[in-house]
């Protein structure tokens, strides 16, 4: 399926986090409740405003997933549930590393899924964190993308 990439309005950052916290808990099951409910009004009130954000729509303009970029960091790349397996991250990756030069992005050690997904398309991990940007307890893995195997995947598809 061929997704459209478009911006996202300060207006629709309570959508945003809706779906960020649907995500959280669909993929995160080592967070606790409390953890989830103390980085909600972080991403509300601080983190969306400092990431270049993007997101594909539904044709109705819901967002179905969305992701932010700093400084060459994939900070955040978030799906609906619902839309899981639908290509919807792998366009939003795409076009991270193809047109906003992502270089690096930090995963949970403790969420496999997405550990897979970076390794299969074009990441590598460079280091390890016991713990994350906040000094909780939850092992971080720096990864850094491997341009020349991008660049094949791109031209060969």
């Amino acid at each position: 399926m061929n997704y459209k990439i478009t911006e996202i309005d300060p207006s629709e950052y309570p959508h945003v986090v809706d779906l960020w916290e649907a995500s959280v808990r669909a993929t995160h099951d080592f967070l606790p409740e409390e953890d989830i409910l103390f980085f909600k009004p972080l991403i509300l009130n601080e983190y969306l405003k400092a990431v270049e954000l993007n997101c594909v729509r539904a044709d109705s303009g819901k967002i179905l997933g969305f992701s932010g970029v700093a400084e060459g960091n994939l900070e955040m790349l978030f799906i609906h549930p619902d839309q899981a397996g639908k290509g919807i991250g792998k366009t939003l990756l795409d076009h991270a590393v193809l047109h906003q030069r992502v270089e690096k992005v930090d995963v949970n050690e403790q969420n496999p899924k997405a550990l897979e997904f970076y390794l299969k398309n074009g990441f590598k991990v460079i280091g390890r964190s016991e713990v994350d940007g906040l000094g909780k307890p939850y092992p971080i893995l720096h990864m850094e993308f491997e341009p020349e195997k991008k660049r094949n995947q791109v031209l060969n598809a």
